[in-house]
């Protein structure tokens, strides 16, 4: 059976080979809970689908009306099976219990670098942070250049960014932007690397070539499920 985890997922798992995130708009604080409720009941009363998932979380976005879905699969074609078997079942069932969910968008991706957690670093991150950066199109090889140089411009400033407990970067399958899913201590130590001086390295972060657009968002962690 499912199960549901307070446990963190490890973006850094080397059976991941086609990790996937999804964003819901639910509109109110009060739906977000009721459809957190809603998948976990679902999902708890069902077999684990496949051991070709490895994981599956949500988190309810600080925004109040959004939901982000990150599912951890061993690879694309373990997802479209999922999809063809058993997927319209646990949709039917979530949108039965809470109507018109707004589904935005579903993205597969590859995860490129990481920064990880230091060794022994047991802090439980109170905050998880996606940023999604556009490139042009033809740009689309600038994108692990821009995430060589986050990382650099992190370790150069380790001061300002105590509060960081890890990032990871994920290349959009379809080659058009990158999505750094981060771990932090919490919102305030968010804020405080938000407000440090600004640094030459992150001048050139900001304004590197061939970036159309940035998207940041805030999430809490609300569900994790794993093979029972």
């Amino acid at each position: 059976m499912s199960r549901r985890t307070e446990q963190h997922p490890d973006p850094t798992d080397p059976r991941i080979g086609a990790p996937f995130f999804s964003t819901w708009r639910l509109g109110t604080p009060e739906r977000q809970r009721q459809a957190v409720e809603a998948i976990g009941r679902t999902w708890e009363g069902r077999p684990w689908p496949t051991a070709e998932l490895l994981g599956y979380h949500v988190y309810a976005g600080q925004d109040g009306s959004t939901l982000m879905h990150y599912s951890q699969w061993s690879s694309g074609q373990a997802f479209d099976a999922f999809v063809k078997v058993h997927r319209q079942e646990r949709v039917d069932e979530i949108d039965t219990a809470v109507p018109g969910i707004e589904r935005v968008e579903l993205t597969r991706y590859r995860r490129y670098r990481s920064r990880e957690r230091a060794v022994g670093d047991t802090r439980v991150p109170g905050l998880v942070v996606t940023v999604r950066v556009d490139f042009e199109a033809g740009a689309e090889g600038r994108r692990e250049e821009w995430a060589d140089l986050v990382l650099k411009a992190v370790e150069d400033d380790p001061e300002g960014h105590v509060g960081l407990l890890s990032a990871h970067f994920h290349m959009s399958a379809d080659g058009g932007h990158v999505l750094n899913y981060a771990e932090w201590e919490s919102a305030e130590a968010y804020d405080r690397a938000l407000a440090a001086p600004q640094t030459d390295a992150w001048e050139r972060v900001r304004t590197y070539p061939g970036m159309s657009g940035a998207t940041g968002s805030r999430y809490v962690h609300a569900l994790g499920l794993h093979p029972g």
